[in-house]
């Protein structure tokens, strides 16, 4: 094959592959093969006919078609890894002839791939946040331990908002049972707001035994059969349960933890509330600093990319369903997921041109500071990776492929480096570097580009 006439013009390129008349010949000859057992002719047996009397009949080009299709997938690889080029979106054949020597000649064509031009990347200004625990917050997080331990005693009492409810109850529509609305032995935390609005209010007040009529008007946005309807639920209370609570003291100290006093207890709390605290403000300033590196950077980015990159997106939320995104085109998994045309386009799509600005950002980062990647510490990183999913690391590049994990290390480490050389500056904010509006927006953009990346 001979890749020739390669021409670079409006963000595409445009190239030929030549594959040689006796190649093509032989591609005739396979696709003869593989059609001759569904042709019949006249005085042979069904798929013994010979080609040159096939091609009599049918024309000389019969099996041409299928021998293109077969060389043309060849043809352009063969064209992308001689010459190097990157492109995005998926290439188009724009044409197929013949020459005078009966080579064949593909004509291709592909969007290219974006070359971005970096601005300021190192050495950003941006006051690094460090996080404080309030006295209020720790008390806050004792109270949520209390709430946790708390056991559930006998109330002999009536029902007050805090308790739980054993509750027998049957509903009624104009007299008439509806389905749905009846159970028994039904355990009801009153104040969880879980039933109908005006339901749980009306149990405060009712002792153990006692039966009683409450009446609800069913909101208007309730299934259809009892939207704003008023029923009648006839209610028994079986019995009735109440909180206990534990006294925070050493006793509770060592029930909930390894601890002997309630004050190396909390003192623990304190630290790993600090150090989830500061792991996420660590992660915002990390985003923040990969926005304002990437607004500085100049670049013209396909269309494409950034489809694709919402394409993306939509597969992984309907992971999150059990939906398997394979089975469905996209338009179909939008609208099974609730995604309008309105949340498309507002945050769909800038999430996607968030991610893929920033994925470029970081490729030209990794390129200008010659960041490279060993066999000994890519072999590392993807037993690392593959071992936080409980794969192994051949499964991992088995469905990835090694290029494609190793490229994202490399892109860690750049952002690595963005980090590690920005400056930390007081009173230095990402709103210096964005509008108000444009930050609201890009904090919902980064939200998305983190789960992408956890997906």
């Amino acid at each position: 094959m001979i890749v020739k006439n390669v021409e670079e013009k409006d963000n595409k390129t445009t190239f030929q592959v030549e594959v040689d008349a006796e190649s093509f010949d032989a591609a005739v000859q396979k696709a003869y093969q593989s059609n001759k057992g569904s042709i019949s002719i006249p005085g042979f047996r069904k798929g013994k006919a010979p080609r040159s009397v096939i091609e009599g009949m049918y024309g000389k080009d019969v099996f041409y078609r299928d021998a293109m299709d077969e060389l043309g997938p060849e043809a352009l690889s063969y064209a992308i890894t001689e010459n190097k080029i990157k492109y995005v979106g998926a290439p188009s054949v724009t044409d197929m002839q013949f020459d005078d020597d009966q080579n064949l000649v593909y004509t291709f064509e592909v969007e290219n791939y974006p070359v971005a031009t970096l601005g300021e990347y190192k050495g950003i200004e941006l006051e690094k946040p460090v996080a404080e625990v309030t006295e209020e917050q720790l008390n806050e997080q004792l109270e949520n331990v209390k709430k946790r331990s708390a056991r559930m005693v006998p109330a002999e009492r009536e029902a007050q908002m805090g308790d739980t409810a054993n509750i027998d109850f049957d509903g009624y529509l104009d007299g008439e049972r509806f389905e749905g609305g009846k159970a028994e032995e039904y355990n009801l935390e009153l104040g969880s707001n879980s039933f109908v609005p005006g339901f749980e209010e009306q149990i405060v007040g009712m002792k153990t035994g006692e039966e009683k009529d409450i009446n609800i008007t069913f909101p208007e946005n309730y299934v259809e059969d009892l939207a704003g309807k008023d029923v009648v639920f006839k209610v028994k209370l079986n019995g009735l349960t109440m909180p206990e609570y534990p006294e925070l003291d050493d006793e509770f100290a060592k029930d909930v933890s390894e601890f002997d006093t309630f004050e190396e207890y909390k003192n623990d709390l304190k630290s790993k509330m600090q150090e989830s605290g500061q792991a996420q403000l660590d992660e915002k300033y990390r985003t923040d600093l990969m926005k304002i590196a990437s607004d500085n950077m100049t670049v013209d980015i396909p269309e494409v990319m950034i489809q694709d990159k919402v394409d993306e997106i939509i597969r992984n939320y309907a992971a999150n369903f059990g939906l398997r995104a394979d089975q469905y085109p996209r338009e179909k998994l939008a609208e099974m997921l609730g995604i309008d045309d309105e949340t498309m386009k507002d945050t769909m799509v800038p999430a996607a041109e968030f991610q893929v600005r920033v994925d470029l950002m970081l490729e030209a980062v990794a390129e200008a500071e010659n960041i490279e990647i060993s066999e000994e510490d890519g072999n590392e990183y993807i037993s690392k990776i593959a071992g936080e999913y409980g794969g192994s690391a051949e499964d991992l590049i088995g469905y990835f492929g090694k290029d494609f994990i190793l490229n994202e290390y490399k892109k860690e480490k750049a952002a690595d480096l963005i980090v590690e050389a920005a400056k930390d500056v007081k009173g230095k904010t990402i709103s210096d570097y964005v509008s108000e509006e444009a930050e609201e927006s890009e904090k919902e953009e980064s939200k998305e580009a983190e789960d992408t990346k956890e997906e």
